[in-house]
């Protein structure tokens, strides 16, 4: 008898643990192993191709696809923006060449994921519509508003070389670009650098005219940037990010029209100037080359020997390794090194 309940209860064991639903456990594991879904929080502007993909909603199509969201946030320049990228209030950022090397210099953990075309004609040296001043020259012991940091910065410096003067030859008032359009429109300062569409907006107003822009001044483009951390965990987001912009890159080249229209009233130019507002602008992405990175080490170090710079920066410390900049380059980004 004995046997028997030993047999019986051996019988039941096996039954319990045949039944027992062993395909819940190794489901858990691949439930637990799975990303979480993921908000990406991008920068943006009213113009330029961040605009097109924001209005046209296609990232988010793709994203949702896989479970994610975007937000998306606005800033007055890109120096702001980086502050924002440094605290971990912004995953991905887009600025001009300057920002970034003053970010990096700062301690921000940035990477850089894409450059683009340099677009010189779209930063400017405006003055007041009657100023007597009509050369770069001309702007010793002048004024001059600008964003710290900025694309600005670089341009004041190459283009008073241009002409013989330091920056001491000047004197710099750095202001946040809405700040320096008021003290430009109340005539507190001599010039204005700037870009669009502050440009036209000054030009449309009737209040300034461009003095000189940045046509052999701007000799590199601006930058997509990420942390590494996240460059890290979501090499597929950053990749989908770089397709959808490189499309609206694309699109916005064969469709000028229709570009102004879509961004015109939250611009608040009508579309026929807007239109006229783009051919300042150059499209398109570039991938980041040894080249590019060089050109960054060159202004690295001119704003340290102008003591800009806090300390020496090494450019290579915020590019990631070819490996990883595999993982995230759409290929036919790739196929233009």
């Amino acid at each position: 008898m004995s046997l028997f309940i030993t047999l019986s209860l051996g019988s039941l064991l096996i039954t319990l643990v045949g039944c027992n639903p062993q395909p819940q456990t190794s489901q858990k594991a691949s439930t637990t192993s799975e990303k979480k879904p993921t908000t990406v929080r991008i920068v943006y502007s009213k113009l330029g191709p961040l605009a097109v993909v924001r209005k046209q909603g296609t990232l988010e199509k793709r994203l949702k696809a896989e479970g994610n969201s975007i937000t998306w946030h606005e800033f007055a320049a890109g120096p702001q923006s980086l502050e924002a990228l440094n605290a971990n209030s912004l995953d991905i950022t887009s600025t001009a060449e300057s920002p970034v090397i003053f970010a990096q210099a700062a301690g921000t953990p940035l990477v850089y994921i894409s450059t683009t075309q340099q677009s010189p004609k779209g930063v400017a040296f405006v003055v007041p519509k009657n100023s007597s001043i009509k050369s770069i020259a001309e702007l010793k012991g002048k004024k001059i508003a600008l964003q710290k940091a900025s694309v600005a910065q670089y341009i004041i410096v190459q283009a008073l070389k241009e002409v013989g003067l330091k920056l001491s030859d000047v004197t710099p008032v750095y202001l946040p670009p809405p700040d320096a359009n008021v003290a430009f429109s109340q005539a507190k300062v001599d010039a204005w650098i700037t870009w669009e569409p502050y440009i036209t907006r000054v030009e449309e107003q009737g209040i300034g005219r461009i003095l000189k822009d940045g046509t052999g001044l701007r000799d590199i483009g601006g930058f997509y940037s990420t942390t590494r951390q996240f460059a890290k965990e979501h090499p597929e987001i950053i990749k989908a990010f770089l397709e959808e912009v490189q499309k609206a890159e694309q699109w916005s080249k064969n469709n000028p029209r229709e570009l102004a229209r879509l961004l015109s009233k939250e611009v608040g130019i009508d579309v026929n100037t807007l239109e006229k507002v783009h051919t300042r602008l150059d499209y398109g992405l570039l991938p980041i080359t040894n080249e590019i990175v060089a050109k960054q080490q060159q202004i690295a170090d001119m704003y340290y020997d102008l003591k800009l710079l806090p300390k020496k920066i090494d450019i290579k410390e915020v590019i990631l390794s070819p490996e990883e900049y595999a993982k995230i380059t759409p290929q036919q980004l790739t196929s233009k090194q």
